[in-house]
């Protein structure tokens, strides 16, 4: 009936038992704890809260709490006996009081529901999507009352929760009066149509139904159909009154449900004298105190509850809320601060609108759990609704920002990072202290001492404050909220009322442990010493760096930053700190492992860059704990005077950071044939030049970002007149790709005004290259000026490539020997390939051998041969690397207009056995197929081409015989297969038929199925079917039927009755 109506819209993946994309389990976190009001919530086992709003007011009803805690052992067992056959264990009473005391004395921000769920027998589905808050409340009362049997307890539920309704016809002709008695646990009351619970009340038990005109009551008095009255009054009162409000409706024009969301008051205080039966009474006796409102949020397909309460027994610590307590000038300075600290809330960007939700929060960080819910309550929504099919889940939408937001407390909470949240055991939190730094003397005289316009607030009543018990948050809420339920998609589903006659004893106030049982205060206590444990392994945990130390004398200064004097990797000292610990706790622990060191000690904050280690920040305040001073997990520390390493003084600072420049410089006088001879070989066996090739030579060297260029100039040992050149990212060199060469690099001289600028106001960064040019170096043809640019034109912009001869391409005895034979040819970007196939040719010695033809072939990383490359292209045009191998193979390359094309008859091909040949581009498949059919030497018509598909298997044919293989997209170096068989014309199929007969009608002579060379083909081809446990004896094959593909079944029937003749169908 329900449907999904209390399904929670939760999102998915933020269950607190997901523990995706976390840096730990949850499990691995202690329970925070309790917040500022002091009271515990419940955790959303997902789906779960119309259970926790029911429990939540079953504890704040003292009466029913003191019943359920003076059932001792004696009367329920003891759980730990649950599983022993003898003993009679009365779990969900047993239960329930655990939970109590855990909701009342343990140090937790909120309690699990698992045990008590698991004692009604309910799993996850019947815990998330049974049950209604109404109907919830009435099963969870039946089940205690039956568990309750034969305990002193057993009426009390009665006692305080059922009531009676009397309902009377009285006759109009005799005056006879007939009367029934019901019982009741709750009132369900009208809300449809009706404006108050007053007005439902009033048409309840004040109205009268009229059974008149067509509509009489049988009067036994009379025995006849007579005029009579229909009405109803309440009885007996129970102490608590349950009003539940039939917000949920059907149209039964629409058929579907829909929920009543129109204005619907109800009173803070009832007198529910005018509906009762009996009315000579006290007022105190039909007076009754709303302390417990229950509300939906939500539509009639799904929502969320949460729970108004009063706290009769004033167990919380009630604060105003924040937006009360704040002074007109302290909201004007946040609201102040909101605009430049908090961003903008923008309801349909979802970046901002978890941003405001996480700023606005005191900690500066919510539970992964709860942000779907505070998500809901700040714009109405939930993520599923609004955001969820444009962005995803929002775990996944949070991980794709990791640049706004970061997940802590081991995975947990998520927070801004901009704002880390405050440690947990931190309280109050950053936000908390804004406010309380509010309440000075000076501000505190504003508020206590109101100002002629303002009104003193009146002293309030015990046991008058209010708290929204929403799931696992608990926060204090005005009397006046509650009108804010009266109607809207968030109202008012449930009311509890409670006599005002019921007065609480004045040792009740304020004492969580009152009427507690000493064992359940006992086991509190002891979770509270577990928890208490917990969080300080936690937070030590969680709180402790790990730090590298770098002591000032295993290093020295060079080139800008601090070089380690040893050459082991890892020269730093590991050390591992709590980071809650202050700057002078950590000097001490430093001054107590180094006993060795004299002097002061100063502690600097170090990085390790490409050009050294280098010194930012150091530590100066003693009292500021390391966490504040910004030192995280696999920070370096550099320990040392503060003043000068090695006799050198350091300069520290981001400004200068130093830069790892590429020190360029000419390099000429080598022969330049026999330089690109050893830079082949370096190339192979190191994979690539750490210098700049013949003309150039390469240094690695570090400077201070803040030094100039005319400092750096002076450190080269440069003289004046010497110009400094920075890579030109126009240059030609850069359109050709790594390691081409074939073009000349340029560089751009620096200004004269550029000699007084810093390497960081140059923006010169790491890996900068810096071309150095004395006068003289312009006498070489490897330097030519023109203006501010230089161009360098190297030898090494002549470079090779290796080719290699081989006489057998299909393999042989010889090959070996032939594969010994390997020259380098020079070859630039611009070579043409037909122009390196000659070179290698004259130098190995092949134009004596009249009549042969050679191509060039790459070789791919196993050593097969590739295709021919086109000889009419340029090295570049081609796509061939410099400085890579060409193999010289007998045999002929393609044009440029032609594909090389490799083809098998009649199988997907296997290494080595494919036969070569070229084609134009522009042939179709037909004329590709006959050249093919003509090589290999096989006569007919009965053949067709295939490609292989992407398992080298045999593919799809190519069924346009008239269109060309460009058309087709058929590439250069792709094998086809040359299959035997027509293809069937366009639109047509061809299907091998299999006629099945029955063996017992089988005649002698059909006895077999198998009776030629072509029903041999088909049975291989087709896969005939196995049938009779294997027996194909009772398969006689048709052939292959040629069929359009529009044709019916009824078709193929008919022309597999033609082709099969003696075929039944």
């Amino acid at each position: 009936m329900f449907g999904n109506l209390f399904e929670e819209e939760e999102e998915e993946g933020f269950s607190s038992t997901s523990s995706k994309g976390r840096v730990a389990k949850v499990g691995d976190e202690p329970p925070p704890p309790r917040g500022k009001s002091n009271l515990c919530g419940i955790k959303n086992q997902g789906g779960t809260c119309y259970l926790n709003s029911l429990l939540q007011t079953l504890l704040f009803t003292p009466e029913f709490r003191e019943e359920l805690f003076s059932l001792g052992p004696d009367e329920l067992g003891c759980l730990e006996d649950k599983d022993k056959p003898e003993a009679k264990v009365r779990v969900i009473p047993l239960e329930l009081q655990r939970l109590f005391a855990r909701l009342l004395l343990v140090d937790q921000q909120s309690a699990t529901t698992a045990d008590l769920t698991d004692s009604f027998g309910w799993n996850s589905s019947e815990g998330t999507n049974q049950h209604d808050v109404q109907e919830l409340n009435r099963i969870l009362f039946s089940a205690l009352e039956n568990s309750l049997v034969g305990t002193s307890g057993s009426t009390f539920i009665h006692r305080l929760y059922h009531g009676t309704i009397v309902n009377s016809i009285v006759c109009k002709e005799c005056g006879n009066v007939s009367q029934r008695q019901e019982d009741f646990l709750d009132l369900t009351v009208c809300v449809c149509g009706v404006s108050s619970l007053e007005e439902a009340l009033w048409n309840m038990f004040v109205e009268e139904e009229l059974f008149e005109g067509n509509n009489l009551y049988r009067c036994a008095q009379c025995d006849r159909l007579v005029n009579a009255a229909k009405s109803a009054k309440l009885q007996k009162l129970p102490p608590f009154m349950t009003m539940s409000l039939l917000r949920f409706s059907f149209d039964f024009a629409k058929f579907e449900r829909y929920k009543e969301t129109g204005r619907y008051s109800f009173p803070l205080t009832i007198n529910l004298r005018p509906f009762c039966e009996q009315t000579d009474g006290e007022d105190s006796d039909y007076t009754y105190d709303l302390f417990s409102v229950i509300i939906h949020k939500g539509g009639c397909y799904g929502g969320h509850y949460h729970v108004y309460i009063r706290d009769i027994d004033e167990l919380g610590q009630w604060e105003p809320p924040e937006e009360d307590v704040k002074p007109k000038t302290q909201k004007k300075v946040k609201e102040v601060e909101k605009e430049v600290y908090e961003p903008k809330l923008q309801e349909d960007d979802p970046l901002s609108v978890l941003t405001a939700i996480i700023a606005q929060e005191p900690s500066k960080s919510v539970l992964l759990d709860q942000l779907g819910q505070k998500l809901m309550n700040e714009i109405g929504s939930s993520w599923s609704k609004k955001f969820r099919k444009h962005y995803g889940p929002i775990g996944k939408f949070l991980q794709s920002h990791n640049d706004v937001f970061m997940l802590v407390s081991n995975g947990t909470r998520v927070a801004l990072k901009a704002n880390p949240p405050s440690p947990v055991t931190e309280l109050p939190g950053p936000a908390e202290q804004t406010i309380n730094s509010s309440t000075t003397p000076d501000s505190g005289d504003s508020e206590q001492h109101p100002g002629p316009n303002q009104k003193p607030e009146p002293e309030p009543v015990q046991g008058s404050h209010w708290f929204d018990l929403n799931d696992s948050a608990v926060t204090s809420i005005r009397e006046s909220d509650i009108e804010k339920q009266f109607q809207g998609k968030e109202s008012a589903y449930m009311l509890f009322y409670r006599k005002t006659q019921l007065h609480r004893p004045q040792e009740a106030l304020n004492n969580p442990p009152y009427k507690v049982p000493s064992h359940l205060i006992q086991m509190a206590q002891d979770e509270n010493i577990k928890l208490h444990q917990m969080r300080e392994k936690f937070e030590a945990t969680n709180n402790t760096v790990e730090l590298h130390l770098h002591l000032a004398p295993s290093y020295r200064l060079e080139n800008g930053a601090l070089q380690p004097l040893s050459k082991e990797p890892n020269g730093s000292i590991p050390l591992s700190f709590d980071r809650r610990k202050t700057v002078g706790d950590l000097r001490l622990a430093i001054y107590q492992m180094q006993e060795l060191w004299e002097g002061d000690m100063a502690l600097t904050v170090a990085k390790s860059l490409p050009a050294g280690l280098h010194l930012y920040n150091t530590l100066r305040d003693d009292s500021v704990s390391l966490y504040s001073a910004g030192i995280y997990t696999n920070t370096d520390l550099f320990v040392w005077n503060g003043r000068e390493v090695c006799g050198a003084s350091v300069l520290i600072g981001a400004e200068w950071e130093p830069v790892l420049l590429t020190v360029v410089r000419p390099y000429l006088g080598e022969d330049v044939e026999q330089h690109v001879e050893d830079e082949a070989e370096y190339e192979e066996s190191k994979g690539g030049f750490e210098n700049g090739g013949p003309g150039l030579k390469k240094e690695a060297r570090g400077f201070a970002g803040g030094v100039t260029l005319s400092e750096v100039k002076e450190a080269l040992g440069e003289p004046k007149e010497s110009l400094l050149c920075q890579e030109h990212k126009g240059g030609k060199g850069r359109e050709q790709g790594a390691g081409e060469g074939g073009g000349a690099s340029g560089w751009r001289v620096f200004p004269p005004d550029d000699m007084q600028r810093t390497l960081k106001e140059l923006s010169l960064k790491d890996g900068d290259a810096l071309l150095v040019l004395e006068p003289q170096s312009f006498d070489s043809s490897v330097f030519t000026r023109n203006g501010d640019l230089v161009t360098v034109t190297t030898p090494s912009d002549s470079r090779w490539l290796q080719v290699e001869f081989r006489s057998h391409v299909k393999g042989g005895e010889g090959e070996k020997e032939e594969e010994g034979k390997r020259i380098k040819v020079l070859a630039t970007g611009s070579t043409l390939l037909t122009e390196v196939k000659q070179r290698a040719i004259e130098e190995l010695m092949l134009q004596e051998l009249p009549g042969a033809q050679y191509c060039l072939r790459q070789v791919d990383c196993t050593g097969k041969l590739l295709p021919p490359v086109c000889e009419e292209l340029s090295v570049r045009d081609a796509g061939v690397r410099l400085m890579t191998t060409l193999t010289l193979c007998p045999g002929k390359g393609p044009k440029a207009s032609q594909l090389f094309l490799q083809f098998t008859v009649g199988t997907a091909p296997s290494a080595g056995m494919e036969m070569d040949i070229i084609v134009e581009k522009t042939c179709t498949v037909k004329e590709c197929l006959q050249a093919m059919l003509d090589a290999v030497g096989i006569d007919g018509t009965c053949w067709h081409l295939r490609r292989l598909d992407w398992c080298e298997e045999v593919g799809e044919p190519l069924m346009e015989e008239d269109a060309s293989l460009s058309e087709l997209k058929i590439s250069n170096g792709e094998t086809l297969v040359v299959t035997e068989g027509h293809l069937p014309p366009k639109g047509f199929l061809k299907i091998p038929v299999w006629l099945y007969r029955d063996p017992k009608n089988v005649e002698a002579d059909f006895n077999h199925t198998i009776s030629g060379p072509a029903e041999e083909a088909l049975m291989e081809d087709g896969q005939c079917p196995l049938v009779s446990g294997g027996n194909t004896a009772e398969l006689k094959s048709v052939g292959l039927v040629e069929i359009s593909d529009e044709a019916m079944l009824e078709d193929l029937k008919a022309q597999c009755a033609i082709d099969g003749r003696r075929c039944p169908f």
